[in-house]
């Protein structure tokens, strides 16, 4: 890394750590060779390859005005969304891939909407699994039931009684 100062290429690295959100790591050096400091973001860059083909820089913006949408009248906050988003960037570092089809970006929001708001995940998984008929939400709801159920302590299957007001 060169110096900004004498644009020396010897530094050294004094402290090492994770930004706020994660994302990238702030490293703070120190020049060999005129022994000023300065400070440096590393990044991995992460690429969404969208249905035309065209590539373009991973957004957690994008993820949150999606989700947002889906949100509209139910009770979640901005930072709710921003923690939505974190999830789902978190999620897809861990696969350890540069680029990523959109299709597995909607798959990843999945799973940590249903946890945040049932409503906002039937809204969102309908357009974007193309629900086309009552069966589709009737099955999206029965899995809902079915999981509130598991998490409630029952662990047999559920039954139309179940479900019954």
């Amino acid at each position: 890394m060169r110096c900004p100062f004498c644009r020396e290429s010897d530094s050294r690295v004094v402290d090492s750590r994770t930004s706020e959100d994660g994302a990238a790591i702030r490293r703070r050096r120190q020049c060999r060779h005129c022994g000023r400091r300065f400070t440096t973001m590393e990044a991995t860059s992460l690429s969404v390859i969208k249905r035309s083909g065209v590539t373009e820089e991973f957004s957690r913006q994008k993820i949150m005005s999606g989700v947002r949408k889906a949100c509209q009248g139910r009770p979640v906050s901005d930072d709710d969304l921003a923690k939505l988003a974190q999830k789902v960037e978190e999620n897809i570092r861990s696969k350890g891939i540069a680029e990523i089809d959109a299709d597995e970006v909607g798959l990843s929001i999945l799973d940590p909407l249903r946890e945040l708001d049932q409503v906002a995940y039937l809204r969102f998984a309908s357009v974007y699994q193309g629900f086309d008929s009552l069966e589709d939400f009737e099955a999206a709801i029965d899995s809902l039931r079915a999981d509130a159920l598991l998490q409630a302590g029952q662990t047999r299957e559920p039954t139309p009684e179940d479900f019954a007001d």
